[in-house]
């Protein structure tokens, strides 16, 4: 039995709390997966896990191992490439998330030359505007946008987008342009709302005496949305006003199909941070590669 692997299998079943999804995130048929912990509990001589229908828990020898299992992996990965000089080739798998703007419009016209330059990688990218678990699915790094809310995560902050209010000149020739806030009453808001059935968030402007320094202005929409592509089209297509990153709208404002409107009153920037689950040593392609996404986020970010 390879003992690391069998605790890389084991790892993966604990922090998803389930064989069939930590099949899918190791790539590997369902039945290897429950295998290579039942050989891991035999070699150990104790249950790991308490098998039910619904779900799967750690015993307590389990959540010991688990424990000790994570700093085990962290420093055979830094094994690999401990006496490796620092120009030698990165090898391995990298899985990463970020949001589909970020990895649509920044990331991935970029990513060619990376891996050109380390063809020994392999990049496994997830782009969604869900808030994924990167422990329980198994991310080396995520891209978050927004403020951090998992004290369980190392945090990098890249900066932050500034965000501007924007509609479509098709809507603001039938609606009229808001000169004031008191001038929302009589528009709509595109309606964001990540699960549908949660509420959707208002017109957000900077206030320092509210919590937070955002106070938000609750207006009507006709249609809500839950992902940042549809956000963006129901905008250009005179659905409402939205607010959203400067830069991923620059070109259609550029062009004229969007405009601005009441730059006085812009919500705060959103912060841009990088997390990684709390290990004592990050793998070195997952530092390279964090240190290129930082360079590739700069030019579109305020300075942190």
């Amino acid at each position: 039995m390879d003992l690391l692997d069998a605790m890389t299998v084991f790892t993966r079943v604990a922090e998803t709390a389930s064989f069939t999804e930590a099949a899918l995130v190791l790539g590997r048929p369902k039945t290897s997966v429950s295998l290579a912990v039942q050989r891991l509990e035999a070699a150990l001589g104790t249950r790991l896990l308490h098998r039910t229908t619904r779900r799967v828990q750690l015993t307590h020898d389990g959540r010991v191992l688990y424990e000790r299992g994570k700093d085990l992996l962290a420093d055979a990965d830094e094994l690999r490439t401990l006496f490796q000089p620092a120009d030698a080739g990165l090898q391995g798998r990298l899985r990463v998330d970020m949001p589909l703007g970020v990895a649509q419009h920044i990331v991935l016209p970029a990513l060619p030359a990376f891996l050109a330059e380390h063809p020994g990688l392999a990049v496994e990218l997830s782009s969604t505007d869900r808030r994924v678990d990167p422990v329980r699915e198994g991310f080396d790094c995520v891209l978050r946008v927004g403020p951090l809310d998992d004290s369980s995560l190392v945090a990098r902050p890249l900066g932050a987008y500034e965000l501007i209010n924007c509609a479509s000149a098709g809507y603001l020739a039938q609606h009229g342009r808001p000169r004031r806030l008191a001038d929302l009453a009589r528009h709509r808001l595109v309606l964001y709302a990540p699960t549908f059935g949660s509420r959707p968030g208002g017109f957000e402007v900077a206030d320092a005496d509210a919590p937070g320094g955002v106070r938000s202005i609750e207006m009507a929409g006709a249609v809500t949305v839950n992902n940042s592509n549809a956000y963006l089209a129901a905008c250009v297509a005179g659905l409402g006003i939205v607010q959203l990153p400067r830069v991923g709208v620059a070109p259609l404002l550029d062009e004229g199909v969007l405009e601005e409107v009441l730059p006085r009153h812009r919500a705060p920037p959103m912060p841009v941070s990088l997390l990684v689950p709390h290990r004592r040593q990050l793998a070195r392609r997952v530092q390279v590669f964090m240190a290129w996404l930082a360079q590739q986020m700069a030019p579109h970010l305020l300075a942190p």
